[in-house]
């Protein structure tokens, strides 16, 4: 039993990690070609679009106006993991993100544990941005050609539909160019970040027009709970600060860019989104928001009285919604591809190309169940699934600060969490405190999820785990001498 209990528990060193990665020497398996500026629109990127275009008409019924305080909610927690994976991201700059760091600090099953919540949380991200993105194109094709998407193919079964066809189509393509190569994708995000961002200000400025301060008369009607419930919806939207962390080995000088690129998409995303849910509670009555797709776009028709407005936004939510989808699918291959090199899920997922220098067997597999998760699944079960997914994902890179930080002080960080212990137990209690508010069924549904992985920990990880082989081999030869 004690061996048991330490082989589940064993740790892989950060030096290792570094070495593995070539952190330091600027080598490693994946090509180094993304700078900080394309880092951190691969934050912002992932991040803007997946709560602000769409996420409204899931959280405001439930919150009332008072959404507004659940974005601050979530994005003070979502700061302070920020901070913590500033810190991580520094240390062990490796494409598994917070899965490497659980692997650092917790031990192989937690590792294990950790990976499976990062594949919902990213696998179902993925999904649900992309069935928002068929949202937005549908209210394109009505404003410019008169004519939608039938319900039939852009609809998941259970609102209706048969398949949601447009959401399919879409995680195909990014697939497409994340094969082609890590800066082409690079280069593609920042062209869409772009464009997204210009379009968010488009809002602000024709949507303040339509201020009523009287949309904001009963400010939380559904009281303290409601705005915490609306916490949990729309966490999943700061998932964009953990995809920085997963492009860990493909960086230019990662231990000074992973965690510069982190806090700058941090400042932009909780500014940006603020600013935006403000606008949009002034444009409209908080009732108006249930059951609304492409909301953004029909308040500032409401607003102006004219199309153009919302025509315009909704094809700049069509091209930037894209860039989440994008960066989402990118990281569920990293991370992937990071277990596999550790022996936890096969090796098929750690095939590199050679001419592109990319994990393509993975990218189509992964692109093969979001698309079918996107086609099939309805997007507000998907939205608190992937809730719950990033939040134990941030709980346990706030509890591996505080670990790495006792177990190997002396490892070189570029950067340091301020006010720590304070700030890292702080994330801790946000994150369990907007957890402990998700729905019954989601959280059952996760225990599950978590469960199938720690039996697959123990019918597959274990016996291929190269970090268990390594050390046998080390005792091996230890008892022989």
């Amino acid at each position: 039993m004690a061996t048991l209990v330490k082989h589940v528990l064993q740790r892989k060193p950060a030096l290792q990690i570094d070495q593995e990665t070539g952190a330091d020497t600027n080598g490693g398996e994946l090509t180094r070609s993304i700078g900080l500026a394309q880092l951190s629109m691969f934050g912002i990127g992932a991040t803007i679009g997946t709560g602000i275009f769409f996420v409204l008409s899931q959280a405001v019924p439930v919150a009332g106006p008072a959404v507004i305080i659940s974005f601050v909610v979530a994005g003070v927690v979502a700061g302070l993991t920020a901070i913590c994976y500033a810190e991580l991201a520094g240390a062990v700059p490796a494409s598994g993100s917070s899965y490497s760091y659980a692997y650092a600090t917790l031990g192989e099953l937690p590792a294990m544990a950790v990976g499976a919540c990062l594949l919902l949380e990213y696998g179902v991200s993925a999904a649900a941005v992309s069935v928002g993105w068929s949202q937005y194109l549908n209210q394109l094709l009505g404003n410019l050609f008169g004519f939608q998407i039938p319900d039939a193919l852009s609809q998941a079964p259970e609102q209706g539909g048969i398949i949601n066809l447009p959401a399919v189509i879409l995680v195909c393509l990014c697939g497409v160019l994340l094969i082609r190569g890590a800066s082409e994708s690079a280069k593609a995000n920042a062209i869409m970040v772009s464009i997204k961002l210009a379009i968010l200000l488009l809002f602000i400025v024709v949507g303040i027009a339509g201020w009523n301060s009287n949309h904001f008369a009963d400010f939380a009607p559904f009281g303290f709970s409601g705005v915490m419930s609306a916490a949990g919806v729309i966490f999943f939207s700061y998932i964009g600060l953990d995809a920085v962390s997963t492009a860990g080995e493909e960086v230019k000088n990662p231990r000074r860019n992973l965690p510069l690129a982190i806090l700058i998409a941090l400042v932009s995303v909780t500014a940006i989104y603020i600013a935006v849910v403000a606008v949009a509670i002034g444009a409209q009555d908080s009732a108006s928001f249930e059951g609304q797709e492409a909301g953004l776009s029909a308040i500032l028709e409401q607003v102006t009285g004219s199309t153009w407005p919302g025509t315009l936004l909704a094809a700049g939510a069509v091209i930037s919604i894209c860039s989440v989808t994008l960066v989402v699918i990118y990281g569920q291959t990293r991370i992937l591809f990071a277990m596999s090199r550790d022996g936890m899920i096969p090796s098929i997922f750690h095939k590199v190309n050679p001419r592109t220098l990319t994990p393509v067997p993975n990218t189509i597999i992964v692109c093969v169940v979001i698309s079918i998760l996107a086609g099939f699944i309805p997007i507000n079960f998907l939205a608190e699934m992937t809730s719950i997914g990033t939040l134990v994902a941030f709980l346990v890179v706030s509890i591996g600060v505080i670990i790495l930080r006792r177990s190997d002080p002396d490892l070189p960080r570029s950067f340091k969490v301020p006010g720590y212990p304070v700030t890292p137990i702080l994330s801790i209690l946000g994150c369990l405190w907007i957890i402990k508010d998700l729905r019954t069924v989601t959280i059952y549904v996760f225990l599950v999820w978590v469960t199938v992985a720690i039996i697959w920990y123990f019918a597959y990880g274990m016996k291929h785990s190269r970090l268990g082989a390594k050390n046998r081999a080390e005792l091996g030869s230890e008892s022989e001498s």
